[in-house]
């Protein structure tokens, strides 16, 4: 069972997003800042992470900075969400380590290809 990590703040966002990836087969975990995403990248090995781009204690870019530039976190994929749905966001997102992004309102059909593409268990 994949494990994914789950970066948000916002704890409506986290329970829905949740729910729905445990009923898809998914193991979640839950991080609440951006700090915390890290840590537990370091000690619990996810398969993926979902990363909120605005979260407290180091947001989202810091976040995917820092993993793309740790060694044993490199080659966890990160999957940027935000409310910014600029075409620069984008950009931004994927120059900061990201190696997919979505927007917010979340279109579960959407963001599962993506998990599945970037874990390779589809497409």
């Amino acid at each position: 069972m994949p494990k994914i990590l789950l970066v948000e703040d916002n704890e409506m966002n986290r329970d829905m997003l949740s729910r729905r990836l445990i009923r898809k087969g998914y193991e979640v975990l839950l991080a609440v800042d951006g700090q915390l995403g890290i840590d537990m990248s370091l000690s619990d090995k996810p398969d993926l992470m979902l990363l909120d781009m605005s979260l407290p204690i180091k947001d989202g870019w810091q976040v995917a900075r820092e993993m793309k530039a740790t060694p044993s976190l490199q080659a966890i994929p990160i999957i940027a969400l935000t409310a910014h749905a600029m075409a620069d966001d984008r950009q931004r997102a994927l120059l900061a380590g990201c190696d997919d992004y979505d927007t917010k309102p979340v279109d579960l059909p959407r963001l599962l290809g993506k998990i599945e593409y970037l874990l390779g268990t589809k497409g």
